[in-house]
This record gives C-alpha cells, structure tokens and sequence, in this order.
C-alpha cells in the first residue's frame, strides 16, 4: 500500500504527520491560491480602486461586449472554459506565458461557451485573468499586492511564488529524487502557483475564515451548508481548506489525487463535528 506523505493541522488536535511530511517546509498549495486572489480583489474593491462589477476590458485589452466583470471571474461565472488553451503534458503550465494570456484575452469571445453571470464553470483560465487584471489595475507584481493585502496585514511569512530550494517538500520519484513539481509562476500563478508551509496555510484559514481578520471571507471561498472551503491540487500535491463553526481543518498530501485529499478532511471533520452541532 502506498504511503502517502500528509500533514493534518486542525483546530481540534495537535498537527499530525505522516510519512516524511514537514509542516514546516514549503509545498504547493495549488487552487488554495485562488481564495488568496479573490481576498486582493476585495481589499482593492473596498480601497476604492476598482468594483467587482468593473468590465474586464476596463484593464485588459479584451473585446468590448463580452460582457465578464471582475465578480463574474471571481465566482467562476464568466463562461470561459476550465483551462487556457494548449495545456497538457507533463509539465503543462510551463509555456502559458504572458504573451500566451495576452493572446487568451484578445480573443476572448472565442472562448466564452456560455453568456456570463448564467453558469457555474470552475475556471482556471478565469483566475488566471483576474489576476493580470489586478495587477493592470494597480500597476503592481502579484506578489506585492499579495503581501500588501493579505499576507502583511495577517502577519504570514511562509507564502511565496519561489520559495528557497533547501525548504522545498517536493514527492520523491524514482530512487528517492525529488519530483520535479508543475512550473506554475508564470501567468497561471493567480489561480494556482504559490508555495506554503501548511502551518502558514493554516494560519490563512484561522485569519481569513474563523477570526475574520480582513473582514468577511472573499467570494472565491466555496460553501456547503455552514462549511467553506477550497481545494487544491498539482501533478505531485493536493490540499483542502475549510472551516466550519465548530471548528477548522488543512490536510496537505503529497499526492495529486486532490478527491483522496478531500475526503480524508471531510472524514475528520465528521469525527470531531456532531451533526447538527
């Protein structure tokens, strides 16, 4: 049976690991990037600088009359397909470049599938633009805005675009090597390219969803009755993010089988959440 390297951190019992897992190290957070740029959006929104119900082609260069608004990308409503084009492979991220996304923007109406504001799409390509939307709207690198108005204000060290190699968890390949993990710091890198420690992950959840400290949670967070939450997953990592009333969970798995990853946190939600509590 394979063992598979997990970290659990929950607000009902010590941070559990297993297999090599470091809550310490950096891994890939995946799609869990997602509610990070969403919670930009909102601070900029609430600063003043832009509106959720601004145009896209307000910042970039999309043809007029798509009709898909900053909010429409957010909540994965806009009707543009789950991935960019052209991505596959074992590294499939790797050529969605800036000028790849520019080419995406200028010809969005050819890949719009449904009117905006109808459907509910998850969307890669979607975050992917919302992103260089922000970053269009202020003049400033996504990790910036990241800092300024998430990670500074929660005092978060342990997020990056680029961690250092040495604090890098990576799953072991043939012959114990690391893995080489997805290249996801291009253009794609607002809907899934941050590294975290899964403590600092944890302390995300803790300041955005249970203490509230930026204010009410950004709309990218998913709800299931009283439960938000996000997941995330890369070829070699997946995560799942949630807290409820009763309390929190993050498991972190050196495993891309993101549906596994899941249901290991339901399962142990289950056991410490009565229900109907």
């Amino acid at each position: 049976m394979l063992r598979v390297p997990t970290c659990v951190l929950s607000g009902f019992q010590a941070p559990q690991v297993s297999h090599g897992h470091n809550p310490d190290l950096f891994v890939q957070i995946g799609s869990l990037t997602k509610p990070l740029t969403a919670t930009v959006l909102t601070a900029l929104a609430d600063d003043g600088v832009l509106s959720l119900d601004d145009p896209l082609e307000r910042f970039l260069p999309a043809p007029r009359g798509t009709g898909i608004t900053l909010r429409h990308l957010t909540e994965h409503t806009s009707g543009l397909p789950r991935l960019p084009p052209g991505i596959v492979g074992r590294d499939p991220y790797v050529a969605f470049d800036a000028g790849t996304l520019d080419s995406c923007v200028r010809g969005l109406d050819t890949l719009v599938t449904a009117p905006p504001g109808t459907t509910e799409e998850y969307s890669n390509l979607g975050y992917a633009l919302l992103g260089a939307a922000l970053v269009a709207a202020t003049g400033t690198p996504y990790e910036e805005l990241l800092h300024r108005h998430v990670l500074d204000p929660l005092g978060i060290a342990d997020v990056a675009v680029d961690p250092p190699s040495g604090r890098r968890l990576c799953r072991a390949g043939l012959f114990g090597r690391p893995r080489r993990p997805w290249s996801m710091d291009g253009a794609i890198l607002p809907a899934g390219g941050l590294w975290a420690t899964p403590r600092a992950a944890g302390d995300l959840v803790t300041g955005l969803l249970v203490d509230r400290r930026l204010g009410e949670p950004a709309p990218a967070w998913q709800r299931a009755g009283g439960l938000l939450w996000h997941n995330g997953a890369t070829g070699d990592a997946s995560v799942f993010a949630g807290a409820a009333p009763q309390g929190w969970i993050l498991v972190h798995r050196l495993s891309g089988r993101g549906a596994a990853t899941d249901k290991m946190a339901l399962d142990t939600l289950r056991r410490f959440v009565k229900p109907g509590a």
